[in-house]
């Protein structure tokens, strides 16, 4: 049973993973810490995930990742390589989660069609 509280703010398990992932990303040490934030922040801004559990997934994954990666010394630049944009926006593109521009394609499809349909009925 859901509780009311989750019907306003979305599910209280994946708010608490999420604030788990983001404590993960801080206790990492330098400089895999600031290389985290830094993809971390451009996958809010970039990536478009609207679906909590896949945008939950992926942080967790991230964090994954990172802490594998402060565990074993692998260098930052063995991470991401030398084009951390493409490093960030191929690991979003793993999440096939809902994306805002899904909304938007469906808004503009349907809206065709109506315009449509209204021609074809004025005609």
């Amino acid at each position: 049973m859901t509780m009311w509280i989750e019907k306003i703010i979305g599910p209280l398990d994946q708010k608490k993973q999420y604030r788990q992932s983001q404590a993960r990303i801080e206790a990492l040490p330098a400089p895999y810490a600031a290389a985290a934030k830094a993809v971390q922040r451009y996958l809010t801004y970039s990536g478009g995930i609207v679906d909590g559990e896949t945008l939950v997934q992926l942080n967790v994954d991230h964090a994954d990742l990172w802490e594998r990666a402060a565990a074993d010394g692998t260098s930052v630049r063995d991470i991401v390589g030398e084009d951390p944009v493409g490093f960030a926006e191929d690991f979003a593109r793993a999440y096939q989660g809902r994306q805002w521009i899904d909304k938007e394609r469906t808004r503009l499809t349907d809206a065709i069609d109506r315009a449509a349909r209204d021609q074809e009925r004025e005609s």
